[in-house]
């Protein structure tokens, strides 16, 4: 119930950020790296105190977790990003979400050895189809429909990969959630740098556009993911990477209200799906 709950304030962390990413859609790879960088200038003094104030002693294999977790997250941030800037979120958000937590719990119980319980399963269905009934359907967009699905599907496949990867991390390398995510930060911040230094102008003036919605991101991004690191600590990875779908409900509507995008009682039903499956898998 404790990683529920975790997961639950992650949930709102990450619809809030994601609307964020979304108003700044057209920022690219410039856009990606200020919020990295920033995110660096504000958890790293947190990471570093919690490192020294610790007593676990810091082990090369950390540095491997965070180096494959930094590719990992990176490609995710890019492939999102290009998907917002050219797709309807109210799709691309949604069919991200929902694959990415399908093929997680996949991934768990076959590879992982995972046994969740049928109840587990069955909550955790529940959740992706609602997703999925949230995210597909009529477009007000028909031509960017099918590029909203690409990219929904891309950014789903890398989120499949960073949650195996950083879940293997923090519970088998023993690698601390908040030094690991703000280690991983900073190597996205250099991975990107050659990229977005090499447009100086056009990173300054994204910085100019869209302040606002970098902070915001550099806030709510460390915030959600390092809530769901310790809930990965605390329950199975098959009901955690579920449970996280509630920011679909959130996103849906902030799309709805904000951007004018379509089919709000079609949203409503997925919604009701996602609520029902998470109230399934906390009572599983």
């Amino acid at each position: 119930m404790t990683a529920i709950v975790l997961v639950l304030f992650a949930a709102i962390a990450h619809a809030l950020w994601n609307f964020a990413a979304k108003r700044a859609g057209d920022g690219g790879a410039p856009f990606v790296w200020l919020y990295q960088v920033a995110s660096v200038l504000i958890c790293g003094p947190v990471a570093l105190l919690a490192f020294f104030l610790g007593d676990i002693p810091a082990r090369w294999t950390w540095l491997l977790a965070v180096a494959v977790s930094a590719v990992l997250h990176a490609v995710y941030a890019l492939v999102l990003q290009r998907g917002y800037a050219v797709g309807e979120m109210s799709v691309v958000y949604p069919v991200a979400r929902g694959s990415g937590p399908l093929l997680t719990v996949l991934a768990a119980v076959l590879v992982l050895d995972e046994r969740p319980g049928w109840a587990g399963l069955l909550g955790a269905a529940a959740i992706v189809g609602g997703v999925f009934v949230i995210g597909l359907g009529p477009s007000a967009q028909r031509g960017a429909l099918n590029t909203s699905l690409l990219y929904g599907g891309l950014t789903g496949v890398a989120i499949a990969s960073y949650t195996l990867w950083d879940a293997y991390s923090v519970t088998t390398l023993a690698v601390p959630p908040l030094i690991y995510f703000c280690l991983g930060s900073l190597a996205q911040s250099l991975l990107l740098a050659p990229v977005a230094l090499r447009q100086p102008a056009r990173v300054a003036a994204v910085w100019r556009a869209y302040r606002t919605e970098i902070l915001v991101v550099a806030v709510l991004s460390p915030l959600s993911y390092v809530l769901v690191l310790y809930a990965m600590r605390l329950a199975p990875l098959s009901v955690v990477a579920p449970v996280r779908e509630l920011s679909i409900v959130l996103g849906a509507l902030l799309a709805w209200r904000w951007f004018g995008e379509a089919n709000p009682v079609r949203r409503l039903i997925g919604a009701a799906l996602v609520l029902a499956g998470i109230a399934v898998v906390a009572t599983a």
